[in-house]
């Protein structure tokens, strides 16, 4: 070995040892008679020192050739520090140097590497690997080994078998768009990169595997954004002889185990939230419950406070409803404004916002005073709970539309006020959601979670009847706003399974070329069973209080799906396209 202990272990127990590091110059700083260098590895940073005197000429020379970077290796005796560090663990000691050798030098790196750097997320990534080196992103890999490593030990309690799937499968219709993979040996025809192990983990229950897990890599050709990747992780789980409480209550407590391992943190019982409540009340299957501030209808079909005061924008709406931000009455007419262009912008698509003072000394100033007079607006603070010193923020238009804008203003707000602290965790439940949903365009049903998601039993009649009724036995955890995970107890019935698909609009032979094998599996003995899946990546940055999960990821891709370290994806040589079979398309450009 190069060395005898790493740059992070040493400590006052260690004091006089002959020691031998290995690691990264940090910084090499030369007071003259004096010179120290700090030297890290993956596990910390020593500091090193040389003196005049005590130090061989040859040595100190040699030092002051070294640059950021340079692979170096150190021999020397542990001293405790005059002046101590106390922000890094090795800051209560030194190595005094005896002997110091150039392992490899190296070019000037394009950015600092330290946790506050000086590169920008495109220098950053194309120089990936020294990124890596940053103690921040390292940290990040150390959680996501750590949470894979807890996942697993939590499962094999439970008697989970993890089991590798095919990553070269058959492209399906359903669900985001495939990557696919032109076959040589069987030319004009393609695999397809798995969006999940779905089908695969049926099967395993079909065969009697009862309990499955894989922490697997799943591909997605969709457009990105910080929460997104093209290929991304999922800790993917299967049950079998179980039904929805089953499911809830083993992958709860898989959470709330990752919570106490990874963060020491007692996570209470998840809630339960509907679908139906869930949109009502927030505006989103995923809400964010770390604050209050629900929404509060004031025009719905049951009830109007809004119309006959000739405003036609609220008189016309079907739906008017608002948000009430607690002691926000202060805000001024600048950040008014701010909230109304935010509203506005096309992403979200609200064509104006109202707003409501109610002012400490419990008057009233609005956008809408020449409509409603103040005890108008007294009857929307008394429905809406407000005081004095609070702020109504109010939309409306058509029910669907209006509750995702409000949604968005939701957490605009609650991120203004502080309401959302990243380190404070609010775990729950969605459930019942719609098995189908319509499709204006394409005039068809589809399905809200997959094919294979079972209708509630007590629902199973209204297929035929009415199938925007029929709610799913589904369930996603929502962690601080983001869908952590998702799944559903499966259809284990062929004939059941034959009834949805002819729902979707799969004709018999349709059905047979694309899920043939799963039915024809079902007529073997399938046992009742369910899973879900969890976006692992998203876990990682969520328990870390980060937005991208970029971060947790060894090498990503940029959000044109590019990795612009190795410059992929590329073209290739055209006689590989030849041998594919493949007719590239005139560039349109």
């Amino acid at each position: 070995m190069l060395r005898t202990h790493t740059c992070g272990e040493l400590r006052l127990d260690h004091l006089n040892e002959k020691v031998t590091l290995s690691g990264w110059v940090q910084t090499v700083r030369d007071k003259g008679k004096i010179i120290w260098i700090d030297l890290r590895d993956r596990y910390g940073i020593t500091q090193l020192v040389m003196e005049e005197g005590k130090t061989p000429t040859t040595l100190i020379d040699l030092a002051r050739t070294l640059g950021r970077e340079f692979v170096i290796q150190a021999v020397g005796t542990v001293n405790e520090r005059a002046a101590k560090n106390d922000k890094i663990p090795t800051g209560n000691i030194e190595v005094s140097v005896t002997n110091l050798q150039v392992l490899n030098k190296a070019a000037l790196p394009p950015f600092k590497i330290e946790d506050e750097t000086d590169g920008g997320d495109d220098l950053r990534m194309k120089f990936r690997y020294l990124d890596l080196r940053r103690n921040l992103i390292r940290q990040n890999l150390i959680l996501r080994h750590r949470l894979a490593k807890a996942t697993r030990d939590y499962l094999d309690q439970l008697a989970f078998i993890e089991v590798e799937t095919p990553v070269l499968i058959k492209s399906t219709p359903e669900g985001a768009r495939d990557f696919l993979v032109p076959s040589r040996m069987n030319l004009g025809q393609f695999y397809a990169l798995p969006q999940s192990p779905q089908t695969f983990k049926q099967l395993l229950m079909v065969a009697g595997f009862d309990r499955y897990y894989q922490i697997v890599k799943c591909f997605r050709d969709e457009d990105l954004r910080a929460d997104r990747q093209p290929e991304f992780t999922q800790i993917d789980c299967e049950m079998s002889f179980v039904e929805q409480e089953d499911v809830l209550q083993t992958f709860e407590g898989l959470v709330k185990y990752l919570f106490k391992e990874i963060k020491g943190i007692e996570v209470a019982d998840f809630p339960r939230m509907h679908y139906a409540e869930a949109m009502k009340y927030y505006g989103s299957d995923k809400p964010d419950t770390r604050f209050d501030m629900k929404f509060v209808e004031l025009k719905n079909t049951e009830r109007d406070l809004t119309s006959a005061k000739g405003f036609k924008v609220l008189d016309e709406a079907e739906l008017v409803v608002g948000i009430c931000a607690k002691g926000a009455a202060s805000y001024s007419r600048k950040q008014l404004d701010t909230l109304t262009d935010f509203v506005k912008r096309p992403q979200i698509g609200a064509k104006g916002l109202i707003y409501v003072k109610y002012n400490t000394d419990s008057t009233f100033k609005s956008s809408v005073d020449k409509f409603y007079a103040p005890e108008d607006l007294k009857q929307w603070a008394d429905a809406m709970d407000a005081q004095p010193g609070d702020l109504l923020l109010i939309l409306s238009g058509k029910t669907q539309q209006v509750r995702k804008q409000l949604n968005e203003l939701r957490l605009e707000v609650g991120s203004q006020l502080g309401l959302r602290d990243k380190q404070q965790f609010s775990c729950l439940w969605v459930v019942d959601f719609p098995l189908l949903e319509f499709d204006e365009e394409t005039q068809r049903w589809h399905a809200m979670h997959h094919p294979f998601t079972s209708p509630k039993p007590e629902d199973i009649g209204l297929l035929a009847s009415e199938p925007a009724k029929v709610k799913a036995n589904a369930y996603d955890m929502v962690i601080n706003g983001v869908e952590i995970g998702g799944g559903s107890i499966r259809i284990a019935d062929e004939t059941l399974q034959a009834r949805l698909f002819e729902l979707l609009g799969f004709s018999q032979e349709e059905a047979e070329a694309q899920f043939g094998f799963l039915m024809n599996a079902f007529k073997y003995g399938a046992p009742p069973h369910g899973g879900i899946a969890f976006g692992f990546d998203r876990l990682c940055a969520v328990l870390s209080g980060v937005d991208s999960i970029r971060d947790f990821i060894a090498f990503p891709k940029n959000n044109s799906g590019r990795d612009v370290m190795i410059e992929s994806p590329a073209t290739i040589d055209p006689s590989q396209i030849q041998e594919l079979g493949i007719k590239l398309l005139p560039n349109k450009e």
